[in-house]
């Protein structure tokens, strides 16, 4: 089996891809700051299944269910990633919704999660190595 083939590598691979597509995307945002109308846009995170590969969606039934009456009750409403709630400063004149500070927030956290993804990529590849005995 191919190294590119493991699941961990797989995801590892995917994430980074994904982060550098959303970097287009939120350099996009920012670039269009100014344009009349113009509406910031977001990529969904992917989501994997146990096996590496991506899931489309999560099986039917899949919940969130709240085990013990001492837990907080989930509201399966989504990720605390999904679109952040609009203040009441993000229209600015030219008639665009696009929050420079909130797209350079995503931008650095999207920064930040590319270079873990790296980091661990590069790291089981050296475990790899070592483990083949170079």
């Amino acid at each position: 089996m191919p190294v590119a083939d493991l699941p961990l590598v797989s995801m590892l691979r995917n994430r980074m891809q994904w982060n550098q597509t959303r970097q287009k995307v939120l350099a996009e945002n920012v670039a269009n700051a100014n344009t009349p109308g113009f509406r910031a846009r977001d990529l969904k995170a992917p989501a994997f299944r146990p096996d590496g590969s991506l899931a489309a969606a999560l099986p039917a039934g899949f919940g969130i269910t709240q085990t013990n009456p001492l837990h907080l009750a989930g509201s399966g409403a989504g990720s605390p990633t999904e679109e952040r709630q609009r203040t009441r400063f993000d229209v600015v004149p030219s008639g665009n919704a696009v929050s420079l500070e909130d797209e350079m927030l995503k931008a650095s956290e999207n920064q930040a999660d590319y270079q873990l993804a790296a980091s661990l990529y590069q790291k089981s590849l050296q475990m790899l190595r070592t483990a083949v005995g170079r």
